[in-house]
């Protein structure tokens, strides 16, 4: 295994890795919407977080030297299902490749924050 670590994503909050490569694919960490060089909460509006959690996991997919269009699969934390289409609208920039994916709502969000973006690609 191979561990991943960038600052072009957000330094981890707790006991984790940004990612590791294994077997020829990366297994990145959730992102959530937050500046990599303050580590403050970008935004407030569904679409300005999604943006940002989607950069975040960008910059990890870089580090590990591949693309949003190796991605797989997809995990997205909503905090509030009510998101989901305005949520979708920005996910569908970064993920042109349409990867496979689950989306899910959840009670709460480290930080506050309104959603998550999690995600396994080819190296």
């Amino acid at each position: 295994m191979k561990a991943i670590v960038t600052d072009k994503a957000p330094a981890a909050i707790g006991p984790y890795t940004q990612g590791f490569i294994s077997g020829g694919l990366l297994f990145a960490s959730g992102q959530i919407p937050l500046d990599p060089a303050t580590g403050a909460v970008v935004g407030t509006t569904i679409e300005e977080q999604a943006e940002a959690a989607c950069k975040n996991v960008g910059g990890i997919l870089e580090a590990a030297g591949t693309s949003y269009e190796k991605v797989v699969k997809t995990t997205c934390f909503l905090a509030d299902m009510g998101d989901f289409a305005a949520f979708n609208e920005v996910y569908a920039r970064f993920f042109t490749g349409k990867p496979a994916r689950s989306c899910v709502a959840v009670k709460t969000l480290p930080k506050g924050v309104l959603c998550e973006v999690e995600v396994i690609a080819e190296v």
